[in-house]
């Protein structure tokens, strides 16, 4: 039997379609879904299938929904089938179905719930990818765990994944970096001009002034001496300032990556922007749309409302994004003949392509929400002989609130909360778990206070306690293994809170599957929150009613029942917690 209960029905349900109705076309039977119904009253699971194929039939859905149900009435394990609305199908399944599934569990583990649904299909998932001008924050924190738990959940789910990290290495604001990491440098050596004077002499003045560069300008001057100091090199900078930028860079880096790990991320692969720019990648991606006819030379419209005063008509070299849903063609080139920001992602998204990658997934802030459609439409440009989809999903701001007020300062960085310093503060796994409580689209206050009370109004000691309670009971129930418990006779779990728990943990598959779909790892942490509320309700009434406990004396084979119920139940928690990138508590201190 597989694994996930919801394929077995559907399978069911199109094996009785295509008997009332042969020659049925495969692609419209693909389009048949087997799901839990909005409202657990009206049974199990519920299927679209009449609505699918109602027009190809010729039969009013409610029609084709009565034939199916009565044909599914007769199929194993399905209890109950019953037309309803415009023409789904509400199902209930034979208890001893759903009950088989417990030792289904109990020999996965923390494997079930894995999935064929990528089909072993390539993705690449680019998340994090900060400019690499400072320490990581809050804002960084967010996408970060969003996108590492969205890789672990298309992993799970069956794609082959690769977690990527984009350095924005190229650009202004890396030379504005080397500037600042140069006037640390001359402080470490002690001949430094005031901070003031530094900013007036440099290009575009002192941009970064945050304390997390002072150990890089004493590592650059135990690295360097005074070899880069005024009078020991030449007037000027170019010769000497891409030196400082590739030292800091790799300086930012480090750290970067060190934030991450301690977040409990890491990446694949990291790309540099600069070097694809000096292999000459973007410039190859623009010629081969040129070579589409998708490249030329002409002069924008003006924008619409008030002009911004360095707006001017001009010709440029521009993609035609529209012919590919964008509202607007955009600029490949700058004025003074490099590359945009936009050509260069080009060239990223054209890298990737190369690579072999089936589909692309891409975690931004939500302030890239504008960037989204010519992104698609260069990346569908790029892959019209071989369709690549691009999905982006975009995360919103996090406001950090401590005794109910905002938190923005930093130690180090002076003017935002850095990820370390989060850490530090609750923990990785309360970060990780709190920050996937919310759909990442949607704002987020992060509150220190909550995330560290033990209440059931804190979802991360919610669970946590759930599956820590799971420990205990098979503790003392002396450890009985997996497979043993897999044996036992399950009869006994009949009571409807046990059934519940049951249900529940039967959708575990399911919930991977429709949430690797939409690209949503947060209805994970709602999956699991769900499943330790119905187990938190069938502890607590096996306090006041002898029957539900969970070690019964003198009748073993009902508590070897319970316990199967129950290490399966910690099992679905740690393979969501796995997902999650969250570690699964033993007990609670």
């Amino acid at each position: 039997m597989t694994s996930d209960i919801f394929r077995t029905i559907r399978d069911a349900v199109v094996f009785e379609l295509r008997a009332l109705l042969p020659d049925l076309p495969e692609e419209l039977l693909a389009r048949v879904l087997v799901e839990p119904p909005r409202d657990a009253s009206h049974g199990d699971m519920a299927t679209n299938a009449a609505l699918v194929v109602a027009k190809a039939a010729r039969q009013a859905p409610q029609k084709v929904a009565q034939g199916l149900s009565e044909r599914l009435l007769a199929h194993p394990g399905i209890a109950a089938a019953a037309p309803a609305g415009p023409g789904f199908v509400n199902l209930r399944l034979e208890e001893g179905m759903l009950r088989d599934q417990l030792p289904v569990m109990l020999r996965a583990g923390i494997a079930y719930g894995d999935g064929g649904t990528g089909g072993g299909r390539k993705v690449d998932v680019e998340y994090v990818s900060a400019n690499p001008t400072g320490p990581m924050h809050v804002g960084h924190c967010r996408g970060a765990v969003v996108g590492d738990a969205l890789a672990n959940l298309l992993l799970k789910a069956g794609w082959a994944v690769t977690k990527e990290y984009y350095i924005n290495d190229a650009g202004a604001q890396v030379q504005a970096l080397a500037w600042a990491a140069y006037w640390r440098y001359l402080q470490a050596l002690g001949t430094a001009l005031s901070e003031e004077e530094f900013a007036q002499s440099i290009p575009g003045g002192l941009q970064y002034r945050g304390e997390y560069l002072v150990p890089v300008g004493e590592a650059l001057r135990a690295r360097f001496g005074d070899s880069l100091a005024p009078g020991a090199t030449p007037a000027d900078p170019s010769l000497w300032l891409d030196t400082v930028r590739a030292f800091t860079v790799d300086a930012m880096m480090a750290e970067i990556r060190s934030d991450l790990a301690a977040l409990g991320v890491t990446h694949d692969v990291f790309i540099s922007e600069a070097a694809l720019v000096a292999s000459g990648a973007a410039d190859a991606a623009i010629a081969d749309l040129a070579a589409r006819g998708l490249v030329y030379e002409g002069v924008l419209a003006p924008p619409k409302g008030k002009l911004p005063d360095d707006w001017e008509a001009r010709e440029q070299t521009l993609f035609r994004s529209t012919e590919f849903g964008d509202d607007v063609d955009r600029p490949l080139r700058k004025s003074d003949g490099t590359n945009t920001y936009f050509a260069n992602d080009i060239g990223n998204h054209a890298d990737k392509i190369r690579r072999g990658f089936d589909e692309l997934v891409q975690v931004w802030g939500a302030d890239h929400g504008g960037y989204v459609p010519r992104m698609k439409a260069a990346v569908a440009a790029l892959t019209a002989d071989r369709p690549v989809p691009l999905d982006v999903v975009l995360c919103q701001i996090v406001k950090v609130v401590k005794g109910g007020q905002p938190v923005r300062m930093s130690k180090r960085a002076g003017t935002y909360v850095t990820l370390a310093d989060l850490i530090e503060e609750v923990g990785r796994d309360a970060v990780r778990f709190t920050m996937l409580t919310r759909k990442s689209d949607a704002q987020m206050e992060f509150d220190l206070d909550a995330v560290v009370q033990q209440s059931r109004d804190n979802p991360v000691f919610y669970v946590q306690y759930a599956h820590a309670r799971c420990r205990s009971v098979l503790r003392q129930a002396g450890e009985p293994d997996a497979e043993s418990l897999a044996s036992a006779p399950l009869e006994s779990l009949a009571d409807p809170a046990e059934m519940a728990l049951i249900r529940r943990l039967t959708a575990w598959p399911r919930t991977v599957e429709a949430a690797a779909l939409a690209r949503e790892p947060h209805r994970i942490a709602f999956f699991l929150h769900d499943l330790a509320a119905d187990f938190h309700l069938l502890w607590n009434r096996g306090r006041e009613d002898a029957t539900l406990r969970f070690i019964r004396d003198g009748e073993p084979d009902a508590t070897r029942a319970r316990l199967a119920l129950v290490a399966a139940t910690a099992a679905v928690i740690r393979s969501g917690l796995a997902v999650m990138g969250v570690t699964p508590v033993e007990e609670m201190r």
